[in-house]
């Protein structure tokens, strides 16, 4: 009779689910989803420091950030584009009053240290708000036993040290404010198991740990966090051009100006996570959060085909990977 109970439970969850997914045209949780605007006032005359900010994502979170009116700096390792996206933004402090800070994460503490002084010295009378840890580093997709050791020290290195780094030098500064934000641009594949990324899933992992965490710790001293998970996104090469390689062209992806501006929503809404995504991903988020044992059994289902999908640069992220058969061994 339990049995049947539970079945009886988990086929109405999946007629629920499978309704979502036909019939949301929703990018973001529910959460996310309710809060509809930005509050420009958490944002103007802020200061914001953004890494990765010369492509992608972090270039089109500067461009809305600086029409917001934020102070902003702006860091990566390639100066000549940092200095291109500059020019490019526009608002009440932009471009002229926009800080350039070259920056590699993987360049050790001493470096970093380095830069969190420069940062916190910029502007006059005034220290980093928010900190948008956006840099990371990501290889094309493989399995998770032909990862090297190489792959997976630079990985861990931008993603996980030189980001925590960055942040355990930062803090001091804003605690002795009594305020500021950590922004952190972490993925989905830090969520749910990422067939075919598996070094990148466990270091955005890793920065999800770490970071409620430190959240938990830092709250009631007036510093909040909000970790970002987005799905597939469309992003640009950094000359406008969308990126193409090992994307199919009927992966449904979020574009980087949605993404960017529900992470800025999130931010100024104080969220302490947020997902971002189209179905089925978002589908999926969910059940591995809430039905574990149906999340890791449909994503045991899928892994094998995923990592097939990679390899002829398929779709990886069509819900037809549930019902792909692999080829024996």
């Amino acid at each position: 009779m339990a049995m049947v109970v539970v079945l009886f439970f988990v086929s109405l969850f999946l007629l629920l689910l499978f309704a979502l997914i036909k019939f949301a045209t929703a990018d973001g949780d529910f959460t996310l989803m309710s809060k509809r605007h930005v509050k420009r006032h958490e944002i103007e005359d802020k200061v914001v420091w953004i890494t990765g900010a010369s492509r992608g994502i972090g270039e089109v979170l500067a461009k809305q950030l600086a029409n917001l009116g934020a102070k902003l700096i702006i860091s990566a390792r390639n100066e000549t584009e940092l200095e291109r996206v500059k020019k490019q933004l526009t608002g009440k402090h932009a471009p002229d009053g926009v800080k350039i800070l070259p920056l590699d994460l993987a360049s050790g503490e001493d470096c970093l240290r380095d830069a969190v002084e420069k940062a916190e010295s910029f502007i006059p009378n005034a220290g980093v708000d928010y900190m948008i840890h956006n840099a990371a580093f990501e290889r094309p997709k493989t399995t998770a036993l032909d990862v090297t050791e190489e792959s997976l020290k630079v990985t861990f290195n931008v993603n996980v040290l030189g980001t925590i780094t960055l942040t355990r030098l930062l803090a001091p500064y804003m605690l002795r404010r009594g305020k500021g934000c950590f922004v952190v641009m972490s993925s989905a594949a830090g969520k749910t198991p990422a067939p075919g990324q598996a070094i990148y899933s466990a270091s955005k992992h890793a920065l999800n740990g770490y970071f409620h965490t430190l959240r938990s710790e830092l709250y009631q001293k007036g510093i909040g966090v909000t970790i970002v998970c987005p799905g597939p996104v469309e992003t640009s090469t950094g000359t406008g051009a969308a990126r193409s390689e090992n994307k199919a062209s009927s992966e449904k992806r979020v574009s980087s100006e949605r993404c960017a501006e529900l992470t800025i929503i999130a931010a100024t809404h104080g969220l302490k996570e947020v997902w971002i995504s189209y179905q089925p991903v978002l589908a999926v988020m969910y059940l591995v959060q809430y039905m574990p044992t149906i999340g890791y059994w449909l994503m045991d289902k899928i892994g094998g085909n995923r990592v097939e999908a990679a390899a002829r640069k398929g779709n990886t992220y069509s819900i037809s990977l549930l019902f792909g058969k692999r080829k024996a061994s």
